[in-house]
């Protein structure tokens, strides 16, 4: 980088800079306490939005996610003209078939839903009620998030971090300096809200396709108030401490391994086609390293708008709502269809029985279902170690439930639809992955720190 005068950063860039990251920091990084236990900002507007929205949310996406799927199968039909010549309506309506039939079954499942029509198995609170909720939520995060992102992600505050500690992050989790802020967010915030970050970085050019999909396989846990839910429901509240501790080391140690096997070892270095690399935080001879950081940040800072974050916010939520909501309807409601109404899950999870049972666990093949159906939902483990008589399991599988991370109605299907190269098999590899290595660390660390 050149001088100052040369890349003409003022001062008054510099202060753009500290104040919008400043803020954009506070907001996504820094817990407060919030009703009876601690929350972020965001997490906290998030929730106040949804006092005000949510009773209109179900009336706003049933028409949505019904308009969006017969605009849809018009495209994909007759290629109208008006569609076909404008970027916005041909990047939202015109898609795949297998796209197409998702967002065709999303509304139909959202209709059956709404007038409580159609088999139990559709209807039922505990499948497509369930992934009704979670759609309907997801409105109050996407309004919250997709304008408050660009404080933290486009104004120099992942610059200015990653350089001054590029040397610490790359060596241990294989992903460049800038990542820390996103490791931090996704840490903290909502793990939809997290790869939805992630994503635009890699949208835009600032990590390649292994360092993106590094993050979102790795660091996007759920938020701390919801391990707190989970740790409630499991009736282990009062172990919460070393619960979200063990949950911490083995979290970061599966981030250290992971990203060096298969799958996530063989994804592509390359960096989106459309942007191409447009981040560098080597620093130049002749400079300090804060003083690099200042200058890469107030560049970025200079070289952002409001007008932008309007734009980009825009983009990301109606992309979602139209996009990803009729995905996670449709495939979430099969995948909790086969876990409350077949025994597939208590069949495949057979040999994780042994597993536990080999580790000392209690009540292994009772508890095993558990450790698998977290692909399909974080939710519905808990659901089933609730009524089990063994404290010591029930804290196991709970932690355990909450360092898989990659689950489909959540972090899954945005990441499938994303332009980072992880599909379904790659994701179901991970999770086995993360299974099979977190369990006997959890066990150790369970039966070394925690009386039970």
């Amino acid at each position: 980088m050149n001088s100052y005068k040369e890349k003409q950063i003022s001062n008054s860039n510099i202060s753009k800079f500290a104040i919008l990251s400043l803020i954009g920091g506070f907001l996504f990084l820094v817990p407060i306490k919030y009703q009876d236990g601690f929350n972020i900002p965001v997490g906290i507007i998030i929730d106040w939005v949804k006092s005000y929205i949510h009773q209109y949310t179900m009336h706003i996406m049933l028409f949505l996610v019904t308009v969006n799927a017969l605009f849809s199968l018009v495209a994909f039909i007759f290629k109208p003209k008006l569609v076909m010549e404008h970027k916005w309506l041909k990047r939202t309506l015109v898609t795949t078939p297998l796209y197409l039939i998702s967002r065709i079954l999303g509304a139909i499942i959202m209709l059956a839903v709404f007038f409580q029509i159609g088999p139990e198995q559709i209807i039922s609170p505990n499948t497509g009620g369930t992934m009704v909720d979670l759609t309907r939520s997801l409105v109050s995060i996407l309004i919250v998030i997709s304008y408050t992102m660009p404080l933290l992600t486009d104004f120099g505050i992942m610059e200015f971090v990653g350089i001054l500690i590029k040397d610490f992050v790359r060596p241990l989790f294989m992903v460049p300096g800038r990542s820390a802020v996103d490791l931090i967010t996704s840490w903290l915030g909502a793990s939809n809200a997290a790869v939805l970050l992630t994503e635009k970085q890699y949208n835009t050019g600032y990590y390649s396709a292994k360092e993106a999909a590094i993050i979102m396989t790795n660091f996007s846990l759920v938020s701390v108030p919801f391990c707190y839910i989970i740790a409630s429901i499991l009736d282990v509240q009062h172990l919460f401490t070393p619960f979200y501790i063990i949950i911490t080391a083995v979290g970061f140690a599966l981030a250290i391994i992971t990203p060096r096997i298969p799958p996530l070892s063989k994804v592509s270095e390359t960096y989106n086609d459309e942007t191409g690399k447009i981040v560098n935080e080597e620093v130049p001879e002749g400079k300090s390293k804060f003083q690099f950081a200042v200058e890469s940040a107030a560049l970025r800072a200079k070289n952002s708008h409001f007008r932008d974050i309007v734009n980009q916010g825009n983009d990301m939520l109606f992309s979602v709502i139209f996009g990803l909501a009729p995905i996670i309807i449709s495939w979430g409601t099969i995948s909790l269809i086969l876990v409350e109404y077949t025994p597939v899950f208590k069949i495949l999870s057979y040999p994780l029985g042994y597993y536990l049972n080999i580790l000392g666990v209690e009540q292994a093949f009772q508890a095993a279902p558990a450790a698998l159906v977290g692909f399909a939902d974080m939710f519905i483990p808990a659901l089933i170690l609730a009524p089990m008589e063994s404290v010591q399991t029930k804290f196991i599988l709970g932690a355990l439930s909450l360092v898989q991370i990659i689950y489909l109605t959540e972090v899954g299907t945005i990441i499938i639809q994303s332009k980072v190269p992880l599909k379904f098999k790659e994701l179901l590899i991970i999770f086995l992955e993360r299974t099979i290595i977190a369990i006997p660390l959890i066990v150790l660390l369970t039966k070394i720190f925690v009386r039970l």
